[in-house]
């Protein structure tokens, strides 16, 4: 499916990828769980386009030092549970990308970003309301690097891994 919409994400330390894909492996409704854990930087950039994507973000990674991310807290969706991140690196990188394909954003990636962990979707409101108190009793903020972004075919439900386009390789 060459022309299935690219997805962007944010890669994890080991230690920080193990410690949200377990929350996430726990929490989320084994049945809907076709994705590790992941913080979105583009829901659908074009697919049609693989090797300029790449190319751009890969220049744009390459360029970057690894961002620091805060872990900041915790929010309610609803029905789900999310860890809060920030960076203000993080930001300023996002915000390159998305004029290098202001042309080809959807809808859903040119409105306000707001970065966190899905770890919990899809539930009742209550379990949501009762995860999300648990994991605010024993909350410290804490920070990680960010060593990559990672770029996936989306397949209607699963995830193609495509590449991995590290940071700082010329910062």
């Amino acid at each position: 499916m060459p022309d299935a919409p690219l997805i962007l994400t944010l890669a994890f330390d080991e230690a920080t990828f193990a410690r949200f894909d377990g929350l996430r492996r726990r929490h989320f409704p084994d049945a809907l769980n076709l994705i590790p854990a992941h913080a979105t930087l583009f829901h659908h950039l074009p697919g049609h386009r693989e090797a300029a994507v790449i190319e751009t973000v890969a220049s744009l990674a390459r360029a970057e030092p690894p961002p620091e991310v805060s872990v900041t807290g915790l929010r309610f969706t609803g029905r789900g549970v999310a860890y809060v991140l920030e960076s203000a690196r993080l930001a300023a990188f996002r915000a390159r990308l998305a004029q290098a394909f202001a042309a080809d954003l959807t809808a859903q990636d040119r409105q306000g970003w707001r970065p966190h962990v899905t770890v919990q979707n899809k539930v009742a409101p209550e379990t949501a309301r009762a995860l999300h108190a648990a994991l605010e009793t024993g909350f410290e903020p804490h920070r990680f690097v960010a060593p990559a972004t990672l770029l996936w075919r989306y397949l209607g439900g699963p995830w193609e891994a495509i590449a991995r386009l590290n940071f700082g390789e010329n910062a």
